[in-house]
């Protein structure tokens, strides 16, 4: 480390004096605050940067996966990760999320593995696949999301005859730099066995709002639900729009036992936009990514504008300025990273409008 110009005053130490110092502090891996610029920043220093992607290019390369890479046990999962140009080639979303396209052909079976990375599946085209979360079987059909959370083992089986496209969501970036990432192959297994309409988490914990259980379950730090079908969240957004004076309409999925986030990292939400409407400018740390699973819009992310069509993918990072102005009906599905923000005393909001 260069030493800073010196001028000593009488009695002051002498320029060697301080180069001694200097020396001496690097020489025990040390670094003094003082000579630290930036470190506390007024507003969040970002790497990554507003970003879309476009889903006739994702269906695209997703299928053409398809035709050429083979489901084995040296990848296990045909995914291709949104990877924000921002963050110097990593395959993150934003710093904090992982997102992706999953796609499963006709036959196709993504065997099990579990990891301490939680994930989630919002489904987007297809249908017949279903998936083994802990040995529950959960069907998966377009507009569905299907939690797969934190160390659940979890495989992917496609019997039909027609491929599924998804959309993936982890919070493999935050988990890896806390150094909490651990992986397990599950067993060389076939599951075959026929699937019922609803998964056991949904007779037990989907029965209707405030409806679970007398007894008392197990304290997860997850939602015991794991599967949130479209057409509850259709007619859920269908009744909110009714009340609605500006035209826009939101709801959260939540663990149905306590009401909390589905789980502890990762926000899921969706979000109804009727046409010519607008919803509130804001920007609030931490970030997310979004999915226009209906419509089309135009967001504006900072100084950023995006047209969207359907299966558009964006990512909004932290602290940039935020609204969507639909130009058709549109439905997004949301998640981020705010429940963690929220536990750690952080999350910040601010409204510009």
């Amino acid at each position: 480390m260069a030493s800073p110009k010196f001028t000593a005053p009488d009695g002051m130490p002498r320029k060697n004096e301080v180069d001694e110092f200097y020396d001496s502090v690097a020489e025990a891996d040390l670094q003094p605050l003082w000579t630290q610029m930036g470190i506390m920043p007024e507003t969040p220093p970002l790497a990554a940067i507003p970003y879309a992607w476009k889903w006739k290019t994702l269906k695209e390369l997703a299928e053409r996966s398809g035709e050429l890479i083979p489901i084995d046990r040296g990848g296990d999962r045909r995914v291709l990760s949104l990877s924000n140009p921002g963050l110097a080639g990593q395959p993150f979303a934003t710093q904090t999320l992982w997102g992706a396209v999953q796609y499963l052909g006709p036959g196709e079976v993504a065997p099990a593995h579990r990891h301490t990375a939680a994930a989630l599946r919002f489904v987007i085209e297809g249908s017949g696949v279903w998936t083994l979360v802990n040995g529950d079987p959960v069907p998966m059909a377009p507009g569905d999301l299907v939690l797969t959370p934190c160390w659940s083992w979890h495989e992917h089986h496609n019997p039909g005859n027609t491929p599924m496209i998804w959309f993936d969501a982890l919070d493999l970036p935050l988990v890896r730099s806390l150094d909490a990432i651990f992986f397990e192959n599950g067993p060389d297994r076939m599951v075959n066995r026929a699937v019922d309409p609803a998964s056991r988490s949904e007779l037990t914990f989907g029965n209707g709002a405030g409806l679970v259980p007398f007894e008392e379950s197990e304290k997860q730090a997850f939602s015991p639900l794991f599967a949130y079908r479209w057409k509850d969240t259709d007619r859920t957004l269908t009744t909110l729009m009714k009340l609605s004076n500006d035209g826009t309409a939101a709801l959260k999925f939540v663990d149905p036992t306590r009401g909390i986030d589905v789980m502890p990292t990762m926000r899921c939400s969706m979000h109804r936009v009727s046409a010519g409407a607008s919803t509130r400018k804001f920007r609030r740390n931490g970030s997310s990514i979004w999915v226009t699973y209906r419509g089309s819009a135009i967001v504006s992310i900072g100084e950023d504008r995006f047209h969207l069509d359907e299966g558009d993918m964006f990512a909004v990072p932290s602290w940039c300025s935020f609204s969507i102005e639909a130009t058709q009906d549109a439905d997004f599905f949301c998640t981020s990273d705010a429940p963690a923000m929220e536990a750690l005393g952080l999350a910040r909001t601010e409204y510009l409008d």
